[in-house]
């Protein structure tokens, strides 16, 4: 088992002066690395039934993807404004630098489906909050949340509302 935590790089003032960013290429870049960080991911939800991983935009899908294959399920992306055809549901959210919002197609899981979020880093708590909301009004049954690292320093833990369990492949304090 590959210790892919140690190949995570800190990016200082990327995207933006201030932000401290969390590069995952070199994980994705090495295939022992990858797939342990794909297993630490899916532990939580072995013997959950899931239908569907919605995986957030961008680094989201190259988790979500293989995350879907592991639970012999469908993927569908979670994109930003104006990348997805036909109706789209839209929900906004604030960012540590910004404000953005995400979309997902408005027939993209049936009512009722059980569905896991996936992403690669909880930082503030914004964009999986929108992700969620996204699923609620998709009619989604939530079974929960899986993400590479959560900065828990900045808190976004606590914008994640409701019953359905948060994972974090790897906590980050500080």
């Amino acid at each position: 088992m590959s210790d892919w935590k140690n190949l995570v790089r800190d990016v200082p003032d990327f995207p933006k002066t201030g932000v401290g960013f969390k590069d995952i290429m070199p994980v994705l870049a090495d295939a022992d690395a990858f797939a342990d960080a794909i297993d630490a991911l899916a532990a939580p939800w072995r013997d959950a039934r899931i239908d569907a991983v919605m995986a957030i935009e961008a680094r989201g899908f190259l988790l979500g993807a293989p995350l879907a294959r592991t639970f012999g399920c469908g993927v569908v992306p979670v994109r930003k404004p104006g990348k997805l055809p036909g109706p789209v549901l839209e929900a906004r959210y604030a960012l540590e630098y910004g404000e953005d919002a995400l979309q997902v197609q408005a027939d993209a899981v049936a009512p009722g489906a059980r569905v896991l979020l996936v992403d690669d880093v909880l930082a503030t708590g914004g964009t999986l909050a929108a992700a969620r909301a996204l699923a609620d009004g998709l009619g989604a049954e939530i079974v929960g949340a899986s993400v590479l690292m959560e900065l828990a320093f900045l808190g976004g833990r606590s914008r994640w509302n409701g019953t359905a369990p948060l994972h974090a492949a790897w906590t980050i304090a500080g």
